[in-house]
């Protein structure tokens, strides 16, 4: 019997010919990822245990972005822990502010993550270099310092589910945070508990490397494991297309035809409308067609989902020539230094600014409450952001809708919920 492609990285990394769902596996490791809010605990369990060294100081890998710039002194002092830590521990790929980007992206533009890798990251939306064909996951804090002391970490080989994508988009505006809104809609966000959700067909072959880091990047608001696709054309023109290239070798699987999966779902493009996830949570979805009436207060362009260079132009191309409307605030977060150059070079940022929208450095802030746009009791916010949890962005009276950059960037010009289409043409 086949395995899949989760199966067939497990067993790689774990010296197995063969693994099977259920199985306990010792696996080695090649990035652990900690950012200012879970490093600093995983280093106080490091020197808890007795550890003196990493396993090794290029894989281990420490960006400060949830919290950074800091924003108060409680911050400081987590980001200094890491900083010191980095130092002493000379580990190469510490990011400083200035240097850094969100962890999420940063480390795909710098090649630091690899089609067939086994990544964990004390960050839960590290299933996001699924989308290179990684195996890729978060972990507690407790089990990041155990692996950068060891260099593996047990898992429980997870059951498998496909997402077959049939057909094409119904318009340029759909993307890979409308895909995986929908999906979540369909199964829940417990849909997908300790599973591999595995990505395919047509319409994942025709998406952007933008579109599918989003797509992989929300696999764990369906409660998964993991999320999963094949290393294609697409995936090697990104990876060669960065300033660094890969500092290792690396393998590219794909699953086998007669693999077992645990469910397989299959969508068709003209099904899949523009999506909006509506308070609270990220399965409380709905076609924005559907979302009338919906008056906001702000707008947040960015995170680990949707804040790279693709998401960025959509939302521009929307904006130029428009104003956002009065009474709305509009925050733009490129998600990495390089995007932000970009954006800057290729006029997007001059477009933000005149349209009335503020442009922030790298950051996570908003996504998680933590600042850059704190919202009060009783405010709205439409954002591309992952999670719209109770008190998830400020207040717990406050309310977050979830859509891609399209109809974020299409909200904030008319001040309601808006299907851009209605702006500009598709």
């Amino acid at each position: 019997m086949g395995m899949t492609i989760t199966e067939k990285i497990l067993a790689a990394h774990s010296g197995h010919e063969t693994v099977v769902p259920g199985q306990i596996v010792d696996s080695d490791v090649d990035i652990a990822l900690g950012n200012d809010i879970t490093a600093p605990i995983a280093i106080s369990r490091f020197a808890e245990a007795g550890a003196d060294k990493v396993f090794d100081t290029k894989k281990v890998v420490l960006v400060p972005d949830h919290f950074a710039p800091n924003k108060d002194i409680a911050s400081a002092n987590q980001a200094k822990v890491m900083r010191n830590f980095a130092k002493n521990q000379k580990i190469e790929n510490y990011f400083e502010v200035g240097r850094m980007g969100i962890e999420h992206a940063l480390l795909p533009e710098r090649n630091l993550t690899l089609p067939g890798d086994v990544i964990i990251g004390a960050d839960s939306h590290t299933c996001t270099y699924g989308a290179l064909g990684a195996f890729s996951t978060g972990v507690g804090s407790t089990d990041l310092a155990a692996t950068m002391i060891t260099g593996k970490i047990w898992f429980r080989v997870p059951e498998s589910m496909k997402f077959i994508f049939r057909g094409v988009k119904k318009n340029r505006f759909i993307s890979g945070k409308d895909l995986i809104l929908y999906v979540i809609g369909k199964i829940g966000v417990s849909g997908a508990l300790y599973r591999a959700m595995e990505f395919t067909g047509p319409m994942i072959d025709d998406a952007s490397m933008d579109d599918r880091f989003a797509l992989a990047n929300m696999a764990v608001e369906a409660g998964a494991k993991n999320g999963i696709m094949k290393p294609d054309w697409k995936t090697e023109e990104f990876m060669n297309s960065q300033e660094i290239s890969p500092g290792r070798d690396f393998t590219q699987y794909e699953s086998d035809e007669d693999a077992l999966y645990h469910s397989v779902y299959e969508f068709d493009g003209d099904d899949i409308d523009l999506q909006v996830a509506y308070p609270h949570l990220p399965s409380n979805t709905r076609p924005v067609s559907e979302a009338t009436d919906v008056t906001i207060d702000q707008v947040v362009i960015g995170s680990c989902t949707n804040g790279r260079f693709h998401d960025l132009k959509v939302a521009e191309e929307i904006l130029r020539g428009n104003k956002v409307a009065p009474g709305v605030r509009m925050i733009v977060i490129p998600a990495t230094q390089k995007i932000y150059m970009r954006a800057m070079k290729e006029g997007l940022i001059e477009t933000f600014i005149d349209a009335g929208a503020v442009v922030s450095t790298p950051t996570c802030g908003p996504c998680l409450g933590g600042h850059m746009g704190i919202l009060a009791a009783g405010e709205r916010c439409v954002a591309t952001t992952n999670r719209n949890f109770i008190g998830r962005m400020g207040d717990p009276k406050s309310e977050v809708y979830l859509a891609g950059p399209a109809v974020a960037a299409a909200s904030a010009i008319t001040g309601v919920i808006t299907d851009p289409t209605q702006v500009v043409t598709a």
